[in-house]
C-alpha cells in the first residue's frame, strides 16, 4: 500500500486520476491525501507515520518535496515512511536527476514496485533538504521568477531570470568554511548541493551522489564582466577549480554572510545570519529506479 500526498494545485489533473484507477484495477491499495495549505504535507507525513503506512509518494514539484522531507526528519527514523516522488513540479530538478519517471503511471508504478535506497539529506540550521541549496544571485532568481513566467516556459524561465537579474545584480559579501577550505570576500552565488541540478534544469554538481554522505559546493567568486566567458568555461570544467569558480566536497559547510541573506532550500525561500549545513547519511529510505545515476551504493541496502 502507498499514500500519496497531492499538492492541491495538481489535483485537478485527469492523468494522476487515471493512473490511480489503472493501479487500483490492478489490486494496488493506493490512499491519496490533498494539500490545501503549506504545513498539510508535513501533517500527512506525521499521520502515514502514526498509522504505520511504510511507503508514502510526494506529489508536486520541489517544494512539496523539501515540505515532504521536513516531515520525515521530524520523526524518529525507525518511525519515517519510505519515499517515493511523483514529479509534477515547473523543473522537477531532483527527481529529474535520479530519472524517475515524469509520466505519473509509470512513476507510480515504480513507487508501487521500487525498491528502497537509504539517501543523504542536509540540515541547515532547523531546516532540512535534500536537493540543493543556493545563496546570493541564485536564490534571488528562484524566489523572484514569476509564477506565471515558470508555468509559460517551464524550466527555461528560469534560465531567462537569471540574464535578466545579472544586468542589475551586485555582489554579496561574507565568508564560508567548510573542511579545509575557508573563503572570505565578494561572491555571486553559493550552491550547497546534495543532488546534482537545481534552476530549471542547470548541472550544478554533475559528479554528486546522494548516498556518499558529502555535500558538493560550488562557489562562483566576484568577476569582472571583461572575463566573463573564463567564468564560463569555469562553470563547465566540473573537475577543476578555476580562478573564479571553485568546488571542493565536505561533510559540512557554514555561512556568514555580512548581512542576513535569503537562501533557497529545494525551492523554499530561508532567511538568517549564519547558516551551518550538515549532512545526515542514510536518513531516508527512497524509492529510485534501477540504475539511479544519483546512486554511488547501487548494490547495497536496496529494499523491496
Amino acid at each position: 500500500m502507498i499514500r500519496i500526498i497531492l499538492n492541491g494545485k495538481k489535483a485537478h489533473l485527469d492523468e494522476i486520476r487515471a493512473a490511480v484507477e489503472v493501479l487500483r484495477k490492478e489490486s494496488f491499495n493506493i490512499e491519496v491525501r490533498v494539500t490545501w495549505e503549506y504545513g498539510d504535507a508535513r501533517r500527512f507525513v506525521e499521520e502515514a507515520s502514526r498509522e504505520s503506512v511504510k511507503r508514502i509518494v510526494a506529489a508536486g514539484g520541489d517544494g512539496t518535496l523539501n515540505e515532504v522531507v521536513n516531515g520525515l526528519a521530524s520523526l524518529e527514523k525507525e518511525k519515517r515512511p519510505q519515499l517515493a516522488i511523483l514529479p509534477l513540479g515547473t523543473a522537477n530538478d531532483f527527481a529529474t536527476a535520479c530519472a524517475i519517471p515524469v509520466y505519473p503511471l509509470e512513476a507510480l508504478r515504480l513507487a508501487l514496485e521500487g525498491e528502497s535506497h537509504p539517501v543523504d539529506i542536509v540540515k541547515a540550521n532547523e531546516k532540512y533538504f535534500i536537493n540543493v541549496a543556493s545563496g546570493g544571485f541564485g536564490a534571488e532568481v528562484s524566489a523572484e521568477t514569476p509564477v506565471q513566467l515558470k508555468n509559460f516556459l517551464g524550466g527555461g524561465a528560469y534560465t531567462l531570470s537569471a540574464v535578466l537579474k545579472a544586468l542589475n545584480y551586485s555582489h554579496r559579501e561574507g565568508k564560508l568554511l567548510a573542511e579545509g577550505v575557508e573563503l572570505e570576500g565578494s561572491a555571486l552565488i553559493a550552491v550547497v548541493c546534495n543532488g546534482r541540478q537545481a534552476g530549471g534544469g542547470q548541472m550544478l554538481a554533475p559528479n554528486a551522489y546522494i548516498d556518499d554522505g558529502l555535500l558538493d559546493i560550488l562557489v562562483i567568486i566576484a568577476f569582472p564582466l571583461t572575463d566573463i566567458a573564463q567564468v564560463v568555461q569555469e562553470v563547465m570544467d566540473s573537475e577543476n577549480d578555476g580562478k573564479y569558480v571553485k568546488r571542493f566536497r565536505s561533510r559540512w559547510v557554514e555561512s556568514w554572510p555580512k548581512s542576513a541573506r535569503s537562501v533557497n532550500l529545494d525551492g523554499e525561500p530561508y532567511r538568517s545570519e549564519h547558516i551551518r549545513f550538515e549532512v545526515i547519511p542514510g536518513a531516508i529510505e527512497l524509492i529510485l529506479p534501477k540504475n539511479c545515476p544519483c546512486i554511488l551504493k547501487k548494490d547495497t541496502n536496496a529494499k523491496a
